[in-house]
């Protein structure tokens, strides 16, 4: 006899992005509107897609994060050996069509727990000109891009879980070095302030 339920729909590559854009709508709404216009979502499917991707989080009978990439993204487009300190680590990456310059990547350590998980530049893409504070606009650059190019750059903690920041010095137009806050979603650049 069936129970009347339907069984859920599988969670896609689509769902994901969704995802991702949750988490940046706080900072950068329009942006994030254009972005789920392009995927042909509405504002209920990306709330839905979240709360599927929490519910999958924090199920107890979840697979390991490395896995639930795996079976939401499909196999990696590249895979790529990667030390940490002393460790042998991998660097799976996968593409995302809404960000064609860019991938997403998780770090797998080698109990298979992932450190980390967020956008990078694609090897083949060229990354943004970054010179002074005109050029960090949201979504311009990834957080290592902003961390090589105005170096010494200081991790900050983010507010939020897949939210980091980082503190460093950049030029304004007239040259004149400022002291940055520049906060990162899933590694892309959402928004930067002078903290002086």
């Amino acid at each position: 006899m069936s129970s009347g339920k339907r069984p859920a729909s599988p969670f896609t590559p689509r769902d994901f992005q969704l995802v991702l854009l949750r988490r940046m709508a706080d900072h950068n709404p329009a942006l994030v509107e254009d972005a789920r216009r392009e995927l042909g979502a509405s504002i209920t499917e990306m709330r839905e897609a979240n709360r599927r991707w929490q519910a999958m989080v924090r199920s107890p009978r979840t697979r390991s994060a490395a896995s639930r990439y795996r079976s939401v993204l499909g196999e990696p487009e590249s895979i790529t050996p990667r030390r940490v300190g002393d460790l042998d680590c991998e660097a799976r990456r996968w593409r995302l069509p809404l960000w064609p310059d860019l991938r997403f990547e998780i770090v797998v350590g080698p109990d298979n727990a992932v450190w980390n998980e967020w956008l990078v530049r694609a090897p083949e893409a060229d990354g943004p000109d970054l010179r002074s504070l005109d050029d960090l606009t949201p979504w311009s650059c990834t957080i290592d891009e902003a961390a090589r190019v105005f170096s010494p750059a200081r991790p900050l903690q983010g507010s939020a879980p897949t939210r980091w920041g980082l503190a460093f010095t950049a030029p304004d137009r007239r040259g004149v070095p400022r002291a940055v806050v520049a906060e990162f979603t899933w590694g892309l650049l959402q928004r930067t302030r002078i903290s002086e």
